[in-house]
């Protein structure tokens, strides 16, 4: 059984910084695509960014140059470093990943949520 473990949300002031860690854990060949999306109350979950194995990335333009996605594929963990961040960013934040367990068994996971809160 796969799952995924979200970790590092909370309450921050503007302009301050956050690092999410997403890290999975079972029967994991490979991730690969781990992504990060959010969802604000009253609007539709969306991407925020994402990587794939090869360390290819993604990000909404809502965030560039903010945010940074890495992955640790020895740890079989993801991470959203958030820096200058402002009060829209405040929102639930999930991790999802695809994941590859061998045998042709493929997964698609979501994380249980960790929420952000940005005070202005």
């Amino acid at each position: 059984q796969v799952q995924l473990v979200e970790s590092g949300g909370g309450l921050v002031q503007a302009g301050g910084s956050l690092r999410l860690s997403c890290a999975a854990s079972g029967s994991i060949f490979n991730i690969i695509v781990m992504g990060w999306y959010r969802q604000a109350p009253g609007k539709q979950r969306e991407l925020v960014a994402s990587i794939t194995s090869g360390g290819s990335t993604n990000y909404a333009d809502s965030v560039k140059g903010r945010c940074t996605i890495s992955r640790d594929n020895a740890k079989n963990t993801g991470y959203l470093q958030m820096n200058s961040l402002k009060p829209e960013d405040t929102a639930v934040y999930y991790c999802r990943a695809e994941i590859y367990s061998g045998s042709y068994s493929y997964n698609t996971l979501w994380g249980q949520g960790t929420q952000v809160t940005v005070s202005s």
